[in-house]
Formats: C-alpha cells, structure tokens, sequence
C-alpha cells in the first residue's frame, strides 16, 4: 500500500461503527498549538496521543511505549473529542457539523408533535467522563438519548454544551420555530384538571 493511500489515524478513527456524529478536524487546525490551549493538563501522555492523532512517528523510547499504547490510544481519543468540541464552534466546524444535520446523520426527534425534526448532538457538561452524548431537538427544545446502542459509549464533552446554539446563532435559517402543539391528557374526551391527582 502506498502512502497516498494509507488511512489517516483522523480518517480511520471517525470511521469507526459508532464514531458516525464525528467529523473531521482539519490537520492544519490541530498543529496549531492556540487551539489546543489547557489541553496537555486534561490527557495523560499528551504528547504521545498528539503525534497518533497527527500520525507523526513516536520518539524513540525502547519498549516503553509498547506497554503505554493501549494507554496511548484512550488517551488520543479523549484528545480527538476535546480537540473536537473547540473545532465544531469555528466556521469550518460548522459547516461540516451543519452538512451532517442536513443529511439527517443524527437522527430525528421521536417527539410526535416534532414531526421528525432534525437534531443535533449536545454534551451535557463541558467535563468528561460525566455523561454520554445526547440529541438536542431544536423544535421542543429537549434532549434525548440516541435510540441506538452503538452511540451510548461517546462522551458528551465531545461536543460540548454549546454547539447546537452557536450553530443556530451563525445559521439562524435553519432554525426551526417552536412546535405550538403540546399534548393534553383526556379522560372520556375531557381534559383532565391539573388538581385531578392530588388526593
């Protein structure tokens, strides 16, 4: 296999059953070292991870390396999805994240009065580890879990808090306008008073 036509670790990584919500972050936009500003204090073996990520040669180090890869992978995926939650709040970023939207790659809103409204990945912290990812239906405006199992593994901060509303921000045309039907609850074709419950 040549070198034109081997696999960026970037290409092979968002490539992966699971890792569909991901785009591409530019190589250019990751060796630029303002963009990865607090970062090298969040990964362990940051160094290492980065030259995976780049997919720069490691520095010579013995056999050292061969115990830490696995260590070395974790860590370079962690840095790929913080790398990436900073990226998809640039223009490019956007673009590529607003591409996938219209393609409908992150599914609809199960909502029934959403009416198969297009959603958007969210974080629900900025902090790893602290939750999954979810889905974010600009219509009603609440957050889902994605119906399939392959997604439930992808960290939230991956994405970050911010993303769906930056990109109605930059691109308030593809907002959608809140749904103005809500269920009412009926009993024999009455609607049930909101003291009926409480005994």
């Amino acid at each position: 296999m040549s070198s034109s036509e081997e696999v960026s670790w970037i290409n092979w990584f968002c490539g992966l059953r699971g890792n569909e919500y991901f785009c591409e972050v530019d190589e250019d936009w990751i060796q630029d070292k303002f963009n990865l500003t607090g970062l090298s204090e969040m990964i362990p073996h940051y160094k290492k991870a980065l030259d995976m990520i780049l997919d720069l040669e490691p520095d010579e180090e013995g056999d050292d390396i061969q115990g830490q890869n696995d260590l070395v992978e974790q860590a370079a995926e962690m840095l790929y999805g913080l790398i990436h939650a900073r990226y998809i709040l640039t223009n490019r970023g956007l673009a590529m994240m607003l591409e996938k939207y219209q393609n409908s790659e992150f599914g609809t809103c199960i909502r029934v009065f959403c009416e198969n409204q297009l959603m958007l990945p969210i974080g629900l912290s900025d902090n790893p580890g602290e939750s999954m990812v979810k889905l974010y239906c600009p219509k009603c405006q609440d957050v889902y879990v994605p119906k399939s199992s392959r997604y439930h593994h992808i960290d939230g901060a991956y994405f970050g808090t911010s993303f769906p509303h930056m990109l109605f921000m930059v691109h308030p045309e593809y907002r959608p306008k809140p749904s103005p039907v809500t269920f009412i609850p009926r009993l024999y074709g009455f609607k049930i008073h909101p003291l009926a419950y409480q005994l």
